[in-house]
């Protein structure tokens, strides 16, 4: 005879343990029309959505209401609701002793769920919990948030449960939607849209862990709670709307919940400019900044905190700011009255290997990254410490070696992965602290330390987000971007923070978010999680300075260009990479017209920004400036006029072909594509040359990378015309022999020409001579 106590045991192997996803609202499907209703289903409905949850937990349908059309995919069904315990921390149950498990976390999925007033009673009878869930209807979305997790008393088991035998819920996931697949899916946002429809599952706070994962046809959006973030409370938005109406549905839940407001940032025109960005800046030189600035058509200035601050963690003030804040309110004060928008770079969630924060006395609130103990006494001049657990896997990389023992930090060389377990060739008292005594049974770490290039030492070493340190920075930062009058801000070394990472990057964004008063017009970052949504207008940017110009249309082609229409799936502006301007000399050309025009123009092709890594003596050096920042001139004021066309701007995605923007006869901009003469003078790289069509005529753009020379074109004189600008016609001198042209090679000239074919032009250029 089968009792309730063997049933019980058979549900629990015949349970899907291991990949039962995290709680969905489950919907079930139509095929199109409408949805079939049992008595005993759960239907919640807006303005625009109708929700259908079947009683035993799973989706029915979702039906975007103007358009009856059905979201859920077909013939799937999904558990909506799941909740993933410990096995294995205090058992409370003889079924779990029975040994028909094995112990650790394990997924069970909801055996029923009804609505009473407000709130959906999710039940796990398998587990006698109940998970309470609000639901909050507005008319542009549905609210669903954890209100309690209830350990039932007395179901099947002989006796009720007692607080120290609850089983640990290490995860709630409360609502898990599989959406129909639509052409776009923003894996940032959380969307699945296309031209007419848009479903959004939207954190509604910081603590909500928002996911997806892939099924045939469909994703599987999915909304929950973790244990070691926050369990109860936590929140998510339903949202199910026509996709010219996602982002007010999105403000809306932005401005309800207080959210940062990434909808009105995306909207302002200051979001799609490039910006100059300089970590030079001083109150002697801000001046010669803004001309370059403005010369380039620059709209939004950064400012690097490192031009004004000696140290990153403590913001110690460099030598050139005496007068500290003052000096700082000055320098931002003249980037305003210039008619720029001046932001602040920051490094926040580490500080400077130099910092108070690391050095005499590194902080007890730095983050370590592995734990160990000392298996033996470490006298203050031994270079080996013994440890009880084995260290493999732990770090090897230059710069990133080093222990914090105590108030001491030690680097270590190497170490050993088999007993006895030791770190080895150690050098005590590293970064000036102080050599000290340990005794056995000593808890240490390995310093979580980030270095930028293996060739250089280390540079920075990340807070721990469990404590107090990222708040006392943010007190900092923010009272020097209020004092300093600075607009927007850019959240460099996003990527450093610990584990769990989707709470903790945007949690430390958040951490100096809240405290920039005013609310910055547009931000930016290294990483992004869900949260950043909200906060980080502009995608991630690429550390393009590395890039030599050679490589640089490949690389943008291979990067910040593939990235652009992922990011465009989220409804943000992918930021092309931030680009160091260099100078033609012994090992590259240097960076040239046309590899600029090749950045602006595929930025502007996605409405995106990019940003000019600034040096003064770089701009100085370099014979092409003038050039460089009127190619620069031209697309900012397109994209700030928005001049281009939808149709334009897909064109210029199109990485094989490259394009000018032009200023024509009558000044009004023009675009044309163009290609290069791949060989000019022969094979020379010193003059570059572009070729394109307007009007039935044949025109080359052409210069030299650096310097004022000539070049000496084989053609006769009445059969070309030498051009400054469209419509600028010149005095063309003639060769020696009357059957050649010589023409200024320096900065950027025309040739046009109706008499010449494309090959003879090429040809022309290609035989061509460079004089002196």
């Amino acid at each position: 005879m089968t009792t309730p106590y063997l049933q019980q045991c058979e549900r629990l192997v015949m349970q899907p343990l291991h990949i039962l996803l995290p709680l969905v609202l489950a919907f079930g499907i139509l095929d199109g029309t409408q949805a079939i209703q049992k008595s005993e289903d759960v239907v919640i409905e807006t303005e625009e959505m109708r929700l259908i949850l079947s009683s035993d937990g799973t989706a029915e349908s979702l039906i975007h209401k103007p358009t009856n059309e059905e979201c859920l995919v077909p013939n799937v069904k999904v558990p909506a609701f799941s909740i993933v315990l410990d096995i294995n921390y205090s058992p409370y149950d003889d079924v779990y002793k029975t040994n028909l498990l094995p112990v650790g976390d394990r997924e069970f999925t909801a055996d029923s769920v009804f609505l009473k007033d407000n709130t959906l009673i999710v039940r796990f009878d398998i587990v006698d919990i109940d998970i309470l869930i609000n639901v909050g209807i507005h008319p542009q979305y549905v609210h669903f948030a954890i209100e309690d997790i209830v350990y039932n008393e007395n179901k099947s088991r002989k006796q009720p449960y007692r607080q120290f035998t609850r089983p640990r819920v290490d995860e709630v996931w409360f609502l898990r939607l599989p959406i129909r697949q639509r052409v776009h899916f923003g894996n940032i946002l959380n969307v699945m849209w296309d031209d007419r429809l848009a479903v959004n599952l939207l954190g509604a706070d910081p603590y909500v862990r928002i996911d997806s994962d892939t099924g045939e046809g469909y994703r599987l959006l999915k909304a929950g709670a973790i244990g070691e973030v926050k369990l109860q409370g936590v929140g998510a938005c339903l949202i199910t709307t026509g996709t010219n109406r996602l982002l007010d549905s999105i403000a809306r839940v932005e401005e309800d919940f207080a959210l940062p407001q990434g909808v009105i940032n995306r909207r302002r025109a200051q979001s799609k400019l490039s910006t100059y960005w300089s970590s030079e800046v001083t109150p002697g030189n801000i001046d010669r900044h803004i001309q370059y600035a403005r010369q380039a058509g620059f709209r939004t200035f950064y400012v690097y905190c490192s031009a004004f601050a000696r140290t990153r963690g403590h913001y110690e003030w460099r030598p050139e700011y005496p007068d500290g804040i003052e000096d700082l309110r000055d320098v931002v004060k003249k980037i305003t009255a210039a008619g720029l928008t001046p932001g602040f770079h920051i490094l926040y969630n580490n500080a400077g290997i130099d910092d108070r924060y690391v050095t005499p006395v590194p902080d007890n609130r730095l983050h370590l990254r592995r734990h160990f103990t000392l298996a033996a006494p470490l006298a203050k001049d031994d270079t080996m410490i013994c440890i009880e657990e084995n260290p493999a896997g732990v770090t090897l990389k230059e710069g990133c070696r080093v222990l914090k023992i105590g108030q001491e930090l030690i680097s270590y060389s190497d170490y050993s992965s088999s007993v006895p377990y030791r770190f080895t060739g150690c050098n005590r008292g590293e970064f000036n602290t102080e050599r000290t005594n340990h005794p056995t049974g000593y808890r240490f770490g390995l310093l979580d330390v980030f270095v930028v290039d293996e060739n250089v030492r280390p540079r920075f070493v990340t807070y721990n987000q469990d404590t107090d340190i990222q708040e006392e920075v943010a007190e900092r930062l923010g009272q020097i971007y209020q004092e300093a009058g600075f607009r927007f801000v850019y959240f460099d070394g996003s990527e450093m923070t610990h584990a769990p990472s989707w709470f903790n990057c945007a949690r430390a964004q958040w951490e100096v978010y809240k405290r920039l008063i005013p609310e910055p017009v547009f931000a930016g970052g290294s990483a992004m999680s869900h949260y950043s949504w909200h906060m980080l207008t502009r995608g991630n940017h690429y550390d393009s300075h590395s890039w030599l110009p050679e490589v640089m249309k490949e690389s943008i082609r291979k990067f910040p260009a593939a990235q652009a229409p992922l990011m465009a799936n989220n409804f943000t502006a992918s930021t092309f990479g931030r680009y160091k301007y260099f100078v033609p000399g012994e090992h590259t050309i240097g960076i040239q017209p046309d590899m600029i025009e090749y950045l602006t123009s595929r930025a502007a092709g996605w409405d995106s920004p990019w940003i000019m890594k600034a040096r003064l003596k770089e701009l100085e050096a370099h014979g092409r400036t003038s050039d460089n920042l009127e190619v620069i001139r031209r697309w900012e004021e397109a994209k700030a006029q928005n001049w281009l066309t939808e149709k334009q701007k897909r064109m210029l995605r199109n990485l094989e072909q490259e394009h000018i923007l032009l200023v024509n006869e009558q000044k009004e901009f023009e675009l044309a594509p163009y290609e290069q003469i791949e060989e000019v003078a022969k094979g020379s790289e010193e003059v570059r040359a572009f070729l394109f069509e307007r009007n039935r005529e044949l025109y080359v753009v052409y210069w030299h990378i650096s310097k004022e020379k000539k070049l000496v074109l084989p053609v006769n004189r009445e059969k070309v015309t030498l051009l400054a600008g469209l419509g600028q016609e010149m005095e063309v001198e003639s060769g020696e022999d009357g059957s050649s042209v010589i023409v200024p090679a320096g900065r950027r000239h025309y040739i046009k020409t109706d008499q010449l074919s494309r090959s003879e032009l090429i040809a022309a250029f290609g035989d061509a001579a460079i004089l002196e």
